[in-house]
C-alpha cells in the first residue's frame, strides 16, 4: 500500500480516536458504523445528515419558543427530548449530556437555565457537526486515494 494511503489511514484513525477521547462521540457511533456495508456505503453519512437537519429544525423551534413572553415549558421539553434522542442515536455524546441538564431546567421552569443550556446545546451541536464533517472528508480523501475505511 502506498505511503500516502497509509498516512491518510493513520490520520483518520487518530482523528476518530480524538473524537471519542474528547467525548464528542460514544459507542453508539461505532454501532452505527457497523451497520454500514457495501450494499449501503453512505449509510452513516445519510443518518448523520438527517440528524443535522432535525437538530437545526429543533434548535430553531427552541429559540422561537424560549423567545415568547409566556414560555410553554412542555413544548420546550418535548423539543429537547427529541434532540436528546436523536443525538443519542448517532452517538453525539456531548449534545446529549447538555440536553439532560436542559430538561432539568425545563422541569424547574427556569428560563435563565434554559437559555443558558440552549446556547450550550447550539455550541456543542456546531462542534460535533464540524467534527463529523471533517471525519467524512478524511474518509473521502482516503477512498479517493485508493484506500479503504477500516471497520471498527
Amino acid at each position: 500500500m502506498d505511503s500516502a494511503v497509509l498516512q491518510l489511514q493513520r490520520q483518520l484513525s487518530d482523528y476518530k480516536t480524538s473524537l471519542y477521547n474528547e467525548g464528542f462521540l460514544d459507542d453508539q457511533f461505532t454501532q452505527l458504523q457497523q451497520l454500514q456495508d457495501e450494499s449501503n456505503p453512505d449509510f452513516v453519512v445519510e443518518v448523520v445528515s438527517l440528524f443535522f437537519e432535525d437538530s437545526e429544525r429543533l434548535l430553531t423551534e427552541l429559540t422561537k419558543t424560549l423567545d415568547q413572553h409566556s414560555i410553554d415549558f412542555r413544548k420546550v421539553d418535548a423539543h429537547v427530548h427529541q434532540l436528546k434522542g436523536s443525538s443519542s442515536s448517532i452517538g453525539a455524546q456531548r449534545v446529549q449530556k447538555v440536553c439532560i441538564y436542559f430538561r432539568n431546567y425545563c422541569d424547574e421552569q427556569n428560563v435563565e437555565g434554559c437559555l443558558k443550556c440552549l446556547q450550550q446545546v447550539k455550541n456543542e451541536y456546531t462542534l460535533v457537526k464540524n467534527k463529523l464533517e471533517t471525519l467524512f472528508k478524511f474518509e473521502q480523501q482516503l477512498l479517493a486515494a485508493g484506500g479503504s475505511i477500516p471497520m471498527q
